[in-house]
């Protein structure tokens, strides 16, 4: 019997997944200058994003959008990419995931359309954690080699931005979401039953257990 309450724990984290998604793409966050050898200068803070950079400069922040997307490289366009693909897919699946949720009246009683409906759900969420999950691993391999590599001058040698600890985070939200949707629709044959649901139904006595009827000649 298909779960409601881990279709929609599944969903509600799937949302949350979604929503600071959508921060963490827009944060300037990803990437932070690294102070290191002789460098002195730390008045001065660039804050890189996939949008946007940010300079902090004595309290102040001043953010640029970037000039022209076609002059980013290679890298940093596909990680916009795969992100804005993600939050798409996330975005789908909501509806789906709305759908096929038993404690819901869409459909009717049409049971298997919903739970083939949530499953259609859960596996976008779980696509949607996969695209999101490639660029930030990808983002932190290319600032964790690049400040490792002697030939890189220190001026250009960044860090870790908070922004990639946060997306680990949304990609696990996304991830455990559609996991919980797939499990809670995994048996479309009986209906769920309502979360705040008082009772429950009972299976009708099978032929085997009733008595035999006497026949009187």
């Amino acid at each position: 019997m298909a779960n409601t309450g881990l279709q929609v724990m599944g969903l509600v984290l799937g949302v949350a997944g979604w929503a600071f998604g959508i921060l963490v793409c827009a944060a300037p966050w990803w990437r932070v200058s690294a102070f290191v050898g002789d460098e002195l200068v730390v008045s001065q803070v660039l804050w890189e994003g996939l949008w946007m950079t940010c300079l902090s400069q004595w309290g102040r922040l001043q953010c640029k959008v970037y000039d022209s997307g076609l002059a980013l490289s290679g890298s940093a366009q596909m990680c916009r990419g795969l992100s804005v693909l993600s939050l798409l897919l996330c975005l789908l699946a909501l509806p789906l995931s709305v759908t096929g949720l038993k404690c819901t009246r869409c459909l009717g009683d049409a049971h298997e359309t919903k739970a083939r409906l949530g499953r259609v759900g859960a596996a976008l969420f779980l696509a949607a954690a996969f695209f999101f999950l490639l660029p930030v691993c990808w983002t932190a391999y290319v600032v964790i080699r690049d400040f490792y590599d002697p030939n890189v001058a220190a001026p250009l040698k960044r860090e870790l931005g908070p922004a990639l600890y946060l997306g680990w985070g949304v990609a696990v939200l996304m991830l455990v979401g559609g996991a919980l949707m797939y499990l809670g629709s995994a048996s479309p044959g009986v209906p769920a039953l309502p979360v705040f649901g008082k009772g429950t139904k009972g299976n009708p006595p099978s032929t085997a257990e009733s008595k035999p009827e006497k026949v009187f000649v």
